[in-house]
């Protein structure tokens, strides 16, 4: 499985890059939209971003992108970044909407005494087994059905939302919906 994003949705946008940079050059933070990757990437000098544009990323041919600079942690994002981050995580999730349903329907333990769902903020052994209750009588279909099915659960969607920003902030044990926070070795 290839790990490399095709896709990112920017989430900050600075035409003469950080005031902390000594190069001078535009620079965009944007959120890859399949692993949830933070990274900062160099636009093309005729290109004009906004947040919350879909740009392509990936191998190749880039209209909008001269290069990735790299991966970046929660804790590199500008506070502009960091207050379009839900948006764009939520509206990355509800154009995968199957998938994330998918996630509900087939999700497991992760150690004997833990489930992924309980990693879900909001979701204890009672929603953890109602859901499960409901997915073996009939999988879920959408977002709508699971609010639908398990009385007092919150918005799958917001849920879904929170826990992915609790990864990115790089604190978890458990890393199951975005890839593990880009460690530096130690200097010496």
């Amino acid at each position: 499985m290839g790990t490399m994003e095709e896709y990112g949705v920017v989430l900050d946008f600075l035409p003469y890059g950080k005031s902390t940079d000594t190069r001078k050059e535009p620079l965009a933070q944007v959120i890859g939209d399949t692993y949830f990757t933070l990274l900062e990437v160099v636009p093309k000098p005729e290109a004009q971003l906004k947040n919350g544009d879909r740009i392509y990323i990936g191998k190749g041919e880039r209209d909008q992108i001269d290069h990735i600079k790299g991966r970046v942690n929660f804790i590199d994002l500008t506070s502009s970044a960091r207050s379009g981050l839900k948006f764009a995580i939520e509206q990355i999730i509800k154009t995968r909407e199957v998938e994330y349903v998918t996630f509900f329907n087939k999700c497991g333990p992760i150690t004997i005494r833990l489930h992924q769902l309980e990693l879900l903020p909001g979701v204890g052994k009672k929603h953890m087994h109602n859901i499960m209750a409901e997915r073996e009588k009939k999988p879920f279909e959408s977002f709508a059905d699971i609010s639908h099915r398990v009385p007092l659960l919150p918005s799958p969607v917001h849920i879904l939302v929170e826990r992915i920003e609790e990864e990115l902030k790089g604190d978890s044990k458990y890393y199951v919906l975005t890839r593990p926070p880009h460690r530096e070795l130690p200097h010496y």
